[in-house]
């Protein structure tokens, strides 16, 4: 199964991903979101969870919504 961990996605941008880890309290609160929530996700995908197809589209949604709004920190 596919992982989206931004670093692996986003490898231009780690030491900038890094600056806003440490320097911007709210890039890291979504940051960490994130990242809980794709491995939710994962952790669902391998079977490893279950879930309704419906409750899975949500939590692909959100990741989604979190993405871009990290992606647009990240280039901002």
């Amino acid at each position: 199964m596919e992982r989206h961990d931004l670093l692996h996605e986003l490898p231009e941008y780690q030491d900038r991903i890094h600056q806003l880890k440490v320097n911007n309290a709210h890039f890291r609160k979504v940051f960490d979101d994130y990242h809980e929530l794709e491995h939710e996700i994962h952790r669902i995908n391998t079977g490893v969870e279950t879930t309704t197809d419906e409750h899975l589209h949500q939590l692909k949604a959100n990741l989604l919504f979190m993405k871009d709004e990290l992606v647009s920190i990240i280039k901002s």
